[in-house]
């Protein structure tokens, strides 16, 4: 009779254990003796980075790594930075540097971080009707507007897109009408357009070189010091939008800014296209490059 009772109690507390662990909270896990609370992280970050194929070497190393999911929002930077001073994304990836300094001055993002770059370069039809090839980007937009060549901008207000204007700005020309064309749309997509309609177009070297087997543009002006491409990690102010996974977007900027990141930032493309499509920065700061 005992050995009955004692065997009807063991079922009872075997099955509370059991149901209990089902209830337990889904979101909590370890990695490396770490606790993921929130292992959600939103990144929002230029079209450029997913465009290139850059962030599908990263994320996938970044969450084996470390346990977290990230979930990217590929926007031009004017939009990413936007997400962040109303605290949408957790982390941003961006490229526009004077835009940037103000998202961190109003508080709306920390640590801002130098992680890498490539630069920007025009990319035109053979026949380059406006007589570009091999001049400065000054020399090569004055002769594009002066032509009214056709010129396809991102016009999204993307890092390329404020890159784009500040040089037509830089040769006092105000780009209107016809030959003028806004694409609306991200780096990839200006390039098709561009390609289809035979105009010239400002491009990250990165996303003209993972699109280029698709495109019979060619580059026309490359290696002038005022098309550098700079990239910056920010992460989202916790102490100003408390619902922010702020671990999760420090571990991110962290992998990134990490030997195993840098790495993979200094070997991506060299196999495929024989040259790299991003310079590894980590630890350098923008007055090296003389800005």
């Amino acid at each position: 009779m005992m050995r009955k009772f004692i065997g009807v109690c063991l079922l009872i507390v075997t099955t509370i254990f059991f149901i209990g662990c089902g209830n337990a909270p889904s979101k909590t896990e370890t990695n490396a003796g770490k606790t993921i609370v929130n292992k959600d992280v939103i990144l929002a970050t230029t079209t450029s980075t997913q465009d290139s194929g850059l962030l599908d070497i990263l994320i996938p190393a970044f969450e084996k790594k470390t346990g977290y999911k990230i979930k990217t929002i590929a926007v031009g930077t004017g939009q990413a930075l936007a997400m962040g001073e109303k605290g949408e994304a957790d982390v941003l990836l961006v490229h526009a540097p004077a835009a940037e300094k103000k998202v961190v001055d109003s508080g709306a993002a920390i640590h801002r971080i130098l992680v890498m770059h490539n630069d920007f370069i025009i990319v035109g039809p053979t026949n380059d009707m406006a007589q570009t090839k091999g001049k400065s980007a000054k020399d090569a937009l004055t002769g594009i507007g002066n032509k009214e060549a056709v010129f396809i901008s991102r016009g999204d207000d993307s890092g390329t897109d404020k890159m784009e204007k500040s040089l037509w700005k830089l040769v006092g020309i105000k780009p209107s009408g016809a030959w003028y064309q806004e694409a609306g749309s991200g780096m990839g997509q200006t390039l098709k357009i561009a390609d289809e309609k035979q105009g010239y177009t400002l491009s990250d070297r990165a996303t003209y070189l993972a699109q280029k087997k698709n495109l019979s543009l060619q580059i026309l002006v490359e290696g002038d010091a005022t098309l550098l491409n700079i990239y910056h990690v920010m992460e989202v102010n916790p102490e100003k939008f408390s619902k922010v996974n702020n671990a999760g977007a420090k571990a991110f900027s962290e992998f990134l800014l990490s030997s195993e990141g840098q790495g993979l930032i200094a070997g991506f493309g060299k196999e495929k296209f024989g040259q790299p499509l991003f310079f590894a920065d980590g630890g350098k700061t923008e007055k090296d490059f003389g800005l």
